[in-house]
């Protein structure tokens, strides 16, 4: 699948096909020798969350860049992903089951992850059971709504992005929390950002892209 700058893949479910995207990570670029790939994940299922959200496809490009791979996918019922919504139970089965695809598809395992408000809940659960990840970028994250990490310790080193005009996200919520993890954690924060970033996804991709290099290069 990889040989293609991005294909379209049908990968089976928990709930039947989970419709995917892969990009195909750029060559030579600063992190293509880890010859990794990235799984992200996107916003709520309910509230028009979709693969091709906005944040999730720059999350993409920022990976894809750095020269990883990446594979985003529509959570069941979105899109042309068969299933209904699950209350976030079903939705980190999905997740599970897209990992499994891409490790026995794929040449390269799924090392790091990345999530969008709603996504990032999954992504930061499936961190724990994830083997070998590398990072986790967890954008907006709502943790006054789900679980997220166990005892202030995530399995890799964290990067968190979090604009203070949040609208959807208590904003200092979010920065209470980080400053209490012990893992290897980075916050990129945005002063004037909303919950979809708008005017500031350019900067988000150049800060995230900073980050990755530093964080996983270590």
């Amino acid at each position: 699948m990889l040989n293609e700058k991005e294909s379209k893949i049908s990968i089976p479910g928990p709930s039947g096909v989970l419709e995917s995207v892969s990009n195909r990570g750029e060559a030579d670029a600063p992190l293509s020798s880890i010859n990794g790939i990235a799984v992200i994940c996107h916003p709520h299922p309910q509230h028009g969350g979709t693969m091709d959200n906005k944040v999730v496809t720059t999350l993409m490009r920022t990976y894809r860049d750095l020269g990883i791979h990446v594979l985003r996918f529509n959570f069941r019922g979105v899109g042309k992903s068969e299933g209904t919504f699950d209350n976030a139970i079903g939705e980190l089965d999905d997740l599970l089951a897209v990992i499994a695809w891409v490790k026995n598809n794929m040449p390269q395992s799924p090392n790091l992850m990345a999530g969008f408000s709603f996504g990032s809940s999954i992504v930061a659960r499936a961190s724990y059971i994830v083997e070998g990840l590398r990072h986790l970028t967890l954008v907006a994250p709502p943790v006054e709504r789900y679980e997220y990490d166990r005892e202030g310790v995530f399995n890799a080193p964290v990067c968190v992005i979090q604009g203070d005009q949040d609208e959807r996200v208590l904003a200092q919520g979010v920065y209470d929390w980080v400053e209490k993890l012990d893992s290897p954690t980075d916050l990129i924060r945005y002063p004037e950002a909303g919950h979809f970033f708008h005017g500031f996804l350019t900067s988000l991709k150049t800060d995230l892209t900073e980050i990755l290099a530093r964080q996983i290069i270590r």
